[in-house]
């Protein structure tokens, strides 16, 4: 998947593929049964079918069934969706994209949590990231 590929998914489009991360693998009733709102059989079955043709699913036969799975890892399409957060948004600095996370009301971190950050800041720096 390209890096700009993520943007470019519809809402409906990011709830399929968040069913399909959720569950590792995916049929058209199981994606229905889990969307907001379900769209209809043959709905869901369309946008399964644009998402494999965009290349973030393949399918495999599991006798009448398409089992629908993600092409790419979550990890590795997460990380490209947030660099192109970065690049659009933040002109390309984790710095400001970190202080924007800290500002928001949402994001009250816990002591362990901050422990955990102050960590990954000191094995970037020892690895000179």
């Amino acid at each position: 998947m390209a890096a700009n590929e993520s943007i470019h998914l519809s809402r409906r489009e990011r709830q399929v593929m968040d069913v399909v991360y959720q569950l590792g693998q995916a049929t058209v009733a199981e994606v229905r049964s889990r969307v907001p709102d379900p769209p209809s059989y043959s709905a869901v079955r369309a946008l399964l079918r644009v998402l494999e043709q965009k290349g973030h699913l393949k399918h495999r036969q599991d006798g009448p069934r398409y089992v629908y799975l993600a092409k790419v890892p979550r990890t590795k399409a997460s990380k490209s969706a947030l660099r192109r957060v970065l690049q659009t948004f933040f002109e390309g600095s984790t710095e400001a994209a970190v202080a924007a996370l800290l500002d928001m009301d949402s994001s009250k971190l816990s002591p362990g949590e901050l422990d955990r950050l102050a960590e990954l800041i000191d094995q970037a720096r020892r690895e000179g990231r």
